[in-house]
């Protein structure tokens, strides 16, 4: 004998695993109409299942970016970066270029005498993420402002 299998129910030629919710008709509630008792139980649309899967993704790299902002030890950085990489998430650090609010919030500014640095970012403080072409975070930066001349 085969463990695990089963074989048909010789009256309904259906396995005897089957569960019962699947083989009987609805219920009704006693009014002639068919209770929805099984309506949680329907199979999710395609469309469903494609945007519950893309909310729970987006929960998870919610909650590794608040992992990867805590984190103490070099290799639990190591592997969440690596992670992110495998999943299209990428960081970003701007370093050296030119700011845009619309892609970069500003810490605070540098001063330089240099006109060629002013607008240019000085330094990232804090990482951005992008997934594939959505921006999670914008990168928080140091931006080069001219000082004033005397």
């Amino acid at each position: 004998m085969i463990v695990g299998t089963t074989s048909p129910d010789p009256g309904t030629g259906l396995d005897s695993g089957t569960s019962e919710a699947a083989t009987e008709p609805a219920t009704t509630d006693g009014s002639g109409s068919e209770s929805d008792a099984g309506a949680d139980m329907t199979p999710a649309t395609g469309t469903d299942a494609l945007s519950l899967a893309l909310s729970e993704r987006s929960a998870l790299i919610e909650l590794c970016l608040y992992a990867l902002d805590r984190a103490k030890s070099p290799g639990v950085v190591e592997r969440l970066a690596e992670g992110f990489d495998h999943v299209g998430v990428v960081s970003l650090r701007p370093d050296g270029e030119r700011f845009d609010p619309a892609l970069h919030e500003a810490a605070g500014t540098v001063p330089t005498d240099d006109p060629e640095l002013d607008g240019l970012i000085a330094a990232t403080e804090t990482l951005g993420f992008v997934d594939r072409d959505r921006l999670l975070r914008p990168p928080v930066v140091l931006v080069h402002q001219l000082r004033a001349a005397p």
